[in-house]
């Protein structure tokens, strides 16, 4: 027992090992796109905070999802973003899960790279619009004789520039489109491609759409905001995945992980046994050849020779 538990501990270690040289590998080639798509998150933030100074507290509007969900309160608005919480941390924990698992399909810088490409495209559309128009805040910190409501004008443009943790928190004006429900769906389509568990993909469009409700009833934001982003993120995502490359999938012998001297001894074999059997080699060539007066026939099919004088 103590033999066969130090085998298989020394095979994970090695797989491991081995995961982490591919992903170091893959972070070398790609770092410049990761780094990319954090640098573009800051200039979201930024953004999203410069907004706040041409925010203009008002009456809020007519919504039916107002009309239609009980207004939660703010005792009860931690809820929208608790549910938030958990759906990110959720993600970011499956796409670094331990990388010994067979189950998982792929690599997670790549991953990420894509994850990021979704992100960034959703948000420069999303800047463009709230930029477009500036609604009154629906949110309590948003609404009038609030002091957060509107913010004095910078003195300089540090201030513009430096975000603070209160200033992300209790920002006003950048409603369409949630910036919430843009990292919920990316997180939800790009498990529903490259997860394996069925019900946690059903489980997750369920919190997709129960978080979509929650940010509604804390009026958060407006329901256009809502539906807005259901519908730009999902083409977006669709319209980005279609022109980027496919990812390597790690469980249909696409991986990037070198073989070890096991598995090279036995594809070897195989190959060999192929070659004497006169099959070809590729999996993709499947003719059964026969060997007839030491040729094979490229149509596959045996030569019927005639030995009557």
């Amino acid at each position: 027992m103590n033999l066969y538990i130090g085998r298989e501990a020394s095979k994970l270690w090695k797989r491991f090992c081995a995961e982490i040289s591919t992903e170091i590998s893959l972070l070398i080639e790609n770092w410049k796109y990761l780094l990319g798509g954090l640098i573009f998150q800051y200039i979201h933030g930024v953004a999203a905070h410069g907004v706040h100074y041409i925010h203009r507290p008002g009456p809020i509007l007519q919504d039916v999802g107002f009309f239609l969900l009980p207004e939660l309160g703010q005792d009860k608005a931690y809820l929208s973003e608790t549910l938030f919480t958990f759906i990110f941390l959720s993600f970011v924990a499956w796409s670094f899960h331990p990388f010994i698992l067979k189950s998982k399909k792929v690599y997670t810088v790549l991953l990420w790279c894509r994850v990021l490409a979704f992100l960034v495209a959703c948000q420069i559309l999303r800047i463009l619009t709230f930029y477009s128009t500036q609604l009154p805040g629906p949110n309590y910190h948003c609404r009038e004789g609030s002091r957060l409501a509107t913010l004095p004008p910078p003195d300089n443009a540090y201030e513009v520039l430096l975000m603070n943790f209160r200033g992300v928190l209790y920002g006003c004006g950048d409603l369409i489109f949630s910036s919430h429900m843009i990292f919920t769906l990316v997180f939800v389509r790009s498990y529903q491609k490259y997860g394996t568990q069925r019900f946690i993909k059903h489980l997750a469009w369920l919190f997709a759409v129960i978080q979509s409700l929650l940010i509604i009833a804390s009026r958060k934001h407006y329901t256009v905001d809502v539906v807005v982003a259901w519908y730009t993120v999902n083409l977006v995502v669709f319209f980005v995945d279609k022109n980027l490359p496919e990812l390597p999938d790690r469980t249909n012998g696409a991986a990037l992980l070198p073989l070890s001297t096991k598995e090279r001894d036995a594809k070897s074999r195989d190959e060999s046994h192929k070659l004497l059997n006169g099959n070809s080699v590729d999996p993709t060539d499947r003719r059964q050849r026969t060997q007839v007066n030491g040729k094979i026939p490229e149509d596959g099919n045996a030569v019927h020779v005639n030995t009557t004088p």
